[in-house]
C-alpha cells in the first residue's frame, strides 16, 4: 500500500501519470496514423465498388468489383464483430512473431491497430455517402477521372464528416489502450491496474480518470473545431457554396488537363 504522506509521493505520482500519458499518447497517435491510411482508401473503395457506383467496374470489370466490395465488407465486419480483448489474445502469435515480444507499448499498437481500422472504414463508408451524388454526375459529364473525382470531389466534401469520425475513432483507441496496459501494454491502464488496484492507490486511479477524461475532450474539441470550420455544420448559403467550389475547382482542373493534351498533341497545320 502507498503512503500517501511519505515526503516523495506526490513527485512519484506525477512522474508517473506522465509516463503513462506520454505511453498512451504514442500508442494512439502510431495506431491513429495507420489506421488512417489504411482505413480511408478502403473506405472510399467499399463505397466505390458498389453497383452505381464510380468504382463499379475497376479494369472494366463489373465482377471484380462485386467481389471486391463483398471481401471487403466481411473482413470489415468480421473485425466488428470480434471483442477486442479476444482479438488482443488471438494476435499474441502474431505480435510476438513480428516484434519479438506481446507486452509493452510497442506490440500493443497491433491489436490496437487492427481493431481500428474496420471501424474507420466504416467512419469513412459513411462521410461518402453523404456526398451529393449530383457532383459525382457532373464530374462524369465533364469526363474527370476517378483519382480526380475523388481529389476534387469526393474528399473536400467528405472531410469534415471524416474528421468528426476521426475523433470517435481515437476516443475508442484511448479506451482499448487502457484495457491493453491492463495486460502489461503499459500506458495509463497499467498505471491504474498496478498503483490503483494492485497498491491500493485511489489517488492514482482518480489521476487516470482525469487524464483521460481531459485527452478526450482537448481531442474531440480541437477535430470538432476542424471539421466545423470545414464545413461540417453549414447553413444551407454555406453547403451551397461549398459544393460550388468543388465544381469550380473539377471544372478548373479538367480545363487544365485538356489544354495539356492538346499542348502535347497540337492539331496539324498549328
Amino acid at each position: 500500500m502507498i503512503d500517501v504522506n511519505a515526503p516523495d509521493f506526490w513527485a512519484k505520482l506525477i512522474e508517473v501519470l506522465l509516463e503513462g500519458t506520454w505511453e498512451t499518447l504514442y500508442m494512439t497517435g502510431v495506431a491513429m496514423a495507420i489506421t488512417f491510411l489504411v482505413g480511408l482508401p478502403l473506405g472510399i473503395i467499399l463505397v466505390g465498388t458498389e453497383p452505381g457506383r464510380f468504382l463499379e467496374a475497376p479494369l472494366g470489370q463489373r465482377w471484380l468489383g462485386r467481389a471486391i466490395n463483398a471481401v471487403l465488407g466481411f473482413i470489415v465486419n468480421l473485425g466488428r464483430s470480434v471483442p477486442f480483448i479476444v482479438l488482443m489474445i488471438a494476435l499474441i502469435p502474431l505480435t510476438r512473431w513480428l516484434l519479438g515480444s506481446f507486452i509493452g507499448t510497442g506490440p500493443a499498437i497491433v491489436p490496437l491497430t487492427l481493431v481500428a481500422i474496420p471501424f474507420f472504414v466504416r467512419v469513412v463508408e459513411i462521410a461518402v455517402r453523404e456526398v451529393d451524388p449530383g457532383l459525382f454526375e457532373a464530374a462524369d459529364s465533364l469526363g474527370a477521372s476517378r483519382w480526380l473525382l475523388v481529389k476534387r470531389v469526393l474528399l473536400p466534401q467528405a472531410w469534415p464528416a471524416i474528421l468528426l469520425g476521426t475523433a470517435t475513432t481515437i476516443t475508442s483507441i484511448i479506451n482499448f489502450s487502457a484495457m491493453v496496459g491492463v495486460v502489461g501494454g503499459g500506458g495509463l491502464g497499467n498505471v491504474a491496474l498496478t498503483y490503483g488496484m494492485q497498491r491500493y492507490s485511489a489517488i492514482h486511479i482518480v489521476g487516470v480518470v482525469i487524464i483521460l477524461f481531459v485527452l478526450v475532450q482537448l481531442i474531440q474539441w480541437a477535430l470538432t473545431l476542424a471539421a466545423t470550420r470545414l464545413g461540417a455544420v453549414p447553413g444551407r448559403r454555406a453547403g451551397k457554396r461549398s459544393v460550388a467550389d468543388a465544381q469550380a475547382h473539377l471544372d478548373a482542373d479538367v480545363a487544365g488537363g485538356a489544354q495539356a493534351a492538346i499542348d502535347r498533341n497540337p492539331p496539324r497545320g498549328a
